[in-house]
């Protein structure tokens, strides 16, 4: 049975970090990768870029803002471009199937979820709502595919040891966004991360302001999240900080989910 990479990275424009993307890419030899935050229009995707070090790729983008992605070593089929169950202009949500070894499909859902900005804006209500959209999304998806991953940029901390003890805000931690987080699971899917034990102040995000990665001041923002059935095949999950320490790196750095 193939083992599976399967990661997710936030970007912060695929133009600037092309370069920085394939590196990762040839070195970690990932299987999948899901970008978020590609800031650029679907038509100036650098899809002869990935496909000339093997990969396949689907994408939405826009001008400026979002944009999603998903990669792959492996025939993408299947593929859907945002919530059938919620009309929204942003470009958000990529979905694709994925054949194992042995047949068995994987879902892949790369997700770039609204920041919020702050607990009274509307932009806030709109995270709410967005998250509700998915909720239902998340559990028509399970009906179809018992094995799924969902993985992203899903702009909640869900837990206080998710949070430097520095953070001073409220958006991205509370108790509505980490209830929206909570749902999720409750429909039959685990947080990988918390499959395995892991150092104590692990993240995922840091702030480019007041030396935020050299102090570890950062926010476990990036989650990859597992279906049951994909429970008993997952092997590690893991946090690669070395991409954050590049010249001009993503505020973010890649997440890594291993399944046998």
């Amino acid at each position: 049975m193939l083992n599976m990479k399967i990661a997710s990275w936030n970007v912060n424009s695929l133009s600037v970090r092309l370069e920085q993307v394939i590196d990762w890419l040839n070195s970690s030899q990932v299987d999948v990768l899901c970008l978020q935050e590609l800031k650029m229009e679907t038509h100036k995707f650098p899809e002869e870029a990935f496909k000339a070090i093997g990969y396949h790729a689907a994408w939405s983008g826009q001008k400026t803002y979002n944009g999603v992605a998903i990669l792959s070593k492996i025939a993408l089929n299947n593929i859907q471009i945002n919530n059938p169950l919620y009309a929204d202009e942003q470009q958000r949500l990529i979905a694709a199937d994925i054949e194992k070894a042995n047949g068995d499909i994987v879902r892949v859902i790369g997700v770039y979820c609204p920041n919020g900005s702050s607990l009274e804006s509307d932009k806030f209500a709109y995270k709410m709502a967005w998250f509700e959209a998915l909720q239902h999304y998340i559990k028509a998806q399970l009906t179809q595919y018992p094995q799924l991953v969902l993985t992203g940029d899903f702009n909640i901390a869900p837990e206080d040891r998710d949070v430097h003890a520095k953070y001073s805000g409220d958006i991205l931690v509370s108790p509505a966004e980490r209830a929206h987080f909570q749902a999720l699971l409750n429909l039959g899917m685990k947080d990988s991360f918390r499959l395995f034990e892991q150092e104590e102040k692990s993240f995922s995000w840091w702030d480019y302001r007041q030396f935020g990665f050299k102090r570890n001041a950062g926010l476990r923002i990036d989650h990859l999240l597992i279906s049951d059935a994909l429970v008993p095949h997952c092997i590690a999950s893991t946090i690669d900080k070395a991409p954050r320490g590049n010249e001009r790196p993503s505020d973010h750095t890649p997440v890594v989910v291993e399944i046998v």
